[in-house]
């Protein structure tokens, strides 16, 4: 009983594993494509980026639909080549928008960037520095 409870131990955390990679690969498509559909970025990314990215993600969906029972590693390697097409652009899309340090609140909290309302200053535009005699 004892041999048995380990090999099935093992392949436990086998399965579990596999699942885990499954799940970090289907979260990550879902999250991307969530940011995606966020009026910030919508607004601010390139229509051929925001494009490459579109496509990469429907891709690994639909992977995923016909590969429930891939393995780990493939799962792993699905999520590595979802993140080299998308990592790239929305980092670009970051340091461009936020500059150096990157846009505050994140991937899902981007705040309002410019446009109508919100009394935030343009796209483009500056701090405004005002010297004090």
């Amino acid at each position: 009983m004892v041999a048995d409870a380990e090999k099935f131990k093992e392949e436990d955390a086998q399965a579990r594993e596999k699942i885990e990679a499954k799940n970090g690969l289907e979260n990550y498509a879902y999250s991307m494509r969530n940011t995606l559909e966020e009026e910030a970025i919508k607004t601010k990314m390139e229509a051929a980026d925001r494009e490459t990215c579109t496509k990469a993600i429907d891709e690994a969906i639909l992977w995923l639909e016909n590969n429930q029972l891939a393995e780990k590693e493939e799962f792993e390697f699905k999520q590595k080549e979802l993140e080299g097409v998308c990592t790239p652009i929305i980092s670009k899309l970051y340091q461009d928008a936020g500059g150096a340090g990157g846009m505050p609140g994140g991937m899902g909290g981007m705040p309002d960037m410019g446009g109508a309302g919100g009394g935030a200053p343009p796209a483009g535009a500056g701090p405004k520095i005002e010297e004090v005699d």
